[in-house]
């Protein structure tokens, strides 16, 4: 499959790049910095397309022909940030999946967000008050995000939700479940995240849902 990958060079996004060429698929990498692009890509079947979120034909050109879209982005957590430039990428991104008949969409989240099916525990709700306390600015741009996504019919969407991620090794095996029904664990590798993003690509198991991973 080709998989257009936004968030390419970020701290998970990379490693979903990895994850998606070990599995035989070819990748459109969407980067804002030449610079950032790992050498690892080179002469591999990576496709690179520069550009900003904001750029809707740059954003058309890189889902144009895939089978799915990937997005490791996230709302930045710098305190004097401004905007909702998240918003708008992912307005832009749906777009061109609607343009070009892309259904299969991955994206990463908090469980500031909520699955469809979920019941409020004394976590989630703690997430969602860190949230909303100390990032109030990514705590919205992360929600609209979210909404967007869940607002589009046609979409078979998948949102992956995180809580601590770190750099420990991958450990292959992550756990996967939902408040209210799972017991679910803070922390998850970076790796875990990606291995498990890339599998979504294929499996059809988490369609308009939004599981937790813990490592």
């Amino acid at each position: 499959m080709k998989v257009a990958v936004f968030g390419a060079t970020g701290g998970i996004g990379r490693l979903v790049v990895d994850e998606l060429l070990a599995s035989g698929h070819s990748v459109k990498a969407y980067i804002r910095q030449p610079s950032k692009a790992p050498a690892s890509w080179n002469g591999r079947n990576v496709d690179i397309h520069i550009g900003e979120l904001h750029e809707s034909s740059k954003v058309e050109a890189a889902v144009a022909d895939v089978n799915a879209v990937v997005s490791a982005l996230g709302p930045s957590m710098d305190k004097g940030a401004q905007g909702f430039p998240l918003i708008d990428g992912t307005r832009n991104i749906l777009q061109a999946m609607r343009r070009y008949n892309v259904r299969r969409f991955i994206g990463h989240a908090t469980p500031s967000f909520k699955d469809p099916s979920e019941k409020l525990t004394w976590d989630s709700r703690l997430i969602g008050f860190l949230g909303r306390t100390l990032f109030p600015r990514g705590y919205k741009e992360l929600l609209g995000m979210c909404e967007l996504i869940v607002g589009e019919p046609d979409l078979d969407w998948t949102i992956i939700r995180f809580i601590a991620p770190n750099d420990k090794p991958k450990t292959g095996e992550w756990k996967i479940g939902f408040f209210g029904k799972d017991s679910i664990r803070w922390a998850a590798t970076r790796g875990d995240i990606a291995a498990f993003t890339a599998k979504q690509v294929e499996s059809r198991d988490y369609i308009r849902r939004a599981p937790v991973i813990s490592s």
